[in-house]
């Protein structure tokens, strides 16, 4: 077994499967110089764990209520979308108009970035859209980002170092609930691309009412750096944890699944999925036979077939050339108890074309049988 995949199998699942419901008007973190005094610290589980341990933020929920509250409406519109940091707010918030969502499940939303411009950016799209929103953190960051984002930011430093997902609707989103579905520390191990974090992949969940009915949302980011049988194994903490969150409600889940289809602990993980490519055509736009997390999902009465578009990919390419084709498809709906009509994926691009995340948003509708 891979050194990343057994760093996650090792995980302590007493913490991964606990929901959080700790609600507060503002996340704290450590400032500046408590998170640089963290990267002299050895790079070892039982280090994160008690990092882990130490900060409340990474078991708490931000939440605002939208200033006016709409009332519920007999079908809803879902975006769910990895807005890549949530770099470009003002963007965002204006493909959100065009699309006209009742809700949005968000994932990779930055807070004190140096790569976002310092900002809170879920906090400033509600601002900008006139919503409520709910906000948790998955990583606590001790880097300015990935490869790139280190050079394009090298000399700054995050003012808060936090990032994370949720949600955001004009609607009232009650019972708000943090999952994490795991709290391993292989971040904080392995740094892969030199990033440093203390945290671990997660769900925002939250009860929102369908023509007076309530029914549970789920933003979920799953982890990026592991192979499909870690996948399928957040997939069932995640759907354990949305049975006992609310017991045989309809549900809509949205999210970056990451399913890649491949170990992403292979070192020849790019020229694979090239090859891969080529010998089976299909493969990352059709992966639901490489991925168990599919069959995880069926088992517990949830369909994905009516709330995706088919082989479509959700991936696309920055202006700086990265990621390079092919697209794949990694973002996904998944419901129960519910009718999907009209799903879509909506081009993340700005008004002159240009990318403003690395993934496409998906669309649906869903209503009540």
């Amino acid at each position: 077994m891979p050194d990343e995949e057994l760093a996650f199998s090792l995980d302590d699942r007493r913490a991964a499967g606990l929901l959080s419901f700790d609600c507060v008007s503002e996340l704290r973190g450590p400032d500046l110089a408590t998170r640089n005094s963290y990267l002299a610290l050895p790079p070892d589980p039982r280090e994160h764990a008690a990092l882990f341990e130490a900060w409340p933020l990474l078991r708490q929920l931000e939440v605002r209520e939208p200033a006016a509250i709409s009332p519920p409406t007999q079908s809803l519109r879902v975006v769910s979308w990895n807005v890549e940091r949530g770099k470009y707010v003002e963007d965002s918030g204006e493909l959100l108009r065009r699309v006209k969502p009742d809700v949005c499940l968000l994932t990779e939303l930055d807070l004190g970035m140096a790569r976002s411009g310092q900002r809170h950016t879920l906090r400033d799209l509600a601002d900008y859209l006139d919503q409520g929103y709910v906000f948790a953190v998955e990583f606590i960051e001790m880097s300015l980002g990935d490869e790139r984002e280190r050079v394009w930011h090298g000399g700054e430093d995050n003012a808060r170092g936090l990032h994370g997902g949720g949600l955001l609707s004009p609607h009232s989103l009650r019972r708000p609930a943090l999952l994490r579905l795991e709290s391993s520390g292989t971040w904080w191990q392995k740094r892969f691309k030199g990033e440093v974090r203390i945290g671990g992949r997660m769900a925002v969940l939250a009860t929102l009412d369908l023509d007076r009915t309530p029914i549970t949302l789920a933003a979920v980011h799953f982890e990026s750096h592991s192979g499909p049988a870690h996948r399928a194994e957040q997939m069932g903490i995640l759907l354990d944890a949305i049975e006992a969150y609310a017991p045989g409600a309809p549900v809509i889940i949205g999210g970056d699944f990451n399913t890649n289809t491949l170990e992403r602990s292979d070192p020849d993980y790019h020229s694979l999925r090239r090859r891969l490519a080529e010998e089976t055509p299909g493969r990352f736009l059709r992966p639901e036979a490489f991925e168990p997390l599919f069959e995880v999902a069926r088992a517990h009465g949830y369909d994905w077939t009516a709330c995706n578009l088919e082989a479509a990919p959700t991936t696309r390419t920055r202006p700086d050339g990265t990621p390079a084709p092919p697209h794949i498809k990694i973002d996904w709906f998944f419901t129960r108890g519910l009718v999907a009509t009209e799903p879509a994926i909506v081009a993340a691009v700005d008004r002159q074309g240009d990318a403003i995340s690395d993934h496409e948003a998906l669309a649906v509708t869903v209503s009540l049988p």
